[in-house]
């Protein structure tokens, strides 16, 4: 079985060390174990749960919702996503409103 350090764990998830601690804290994962110098070490299973974490994060689910949904049988898993990709498309689209708006301002202002 192949073990990663919290260091390695932090580069492979793109966050800092204070994040896989607040996931520690909030009881989604635990290190698998340490080694003889006291260092966190990870399993593959405990590197895939955080992947799962931080892609929820992602989406905007919150640590308290994360630890909500995240063993929840598969089918609620996926119609909480659904919701927050619902959420996701409409805040898209106001966006792109916003950003087009921007632009014609823009773009009118310079003609002036």
């Amino acid at each position: 079985m192949e073990l990663i350090s919290l260091r390695e764990m932090c580069e492979l998830l793109k966050v800092s060390r204070r994040s896989v601690q607040c996931y520690e804290k909030e009881g989604l994962m635990q290190a698998t174990c340490k080694n003889k110098y006291g260092h966190l070490l990870y399993d593959r299973k405990t590197v895939k749960r955080a992947e799962k974490i931080r892609f929820l994060q992602q989406l905007g689910f919150k640590l308290k919702e994360v630890k909500q949904i995240i063993d929840a049988p598969d089918d609620v898993l996926k119609e909480s996503i659904k919701e927050r990709l619902e959420k996701l498309e409409v805040e898209q689209s106001k966006l792109n409103k916003l950003i087009h708006e921007a632009m014609d301002y823009i773009g009118n202002q310079s003609a002036s």
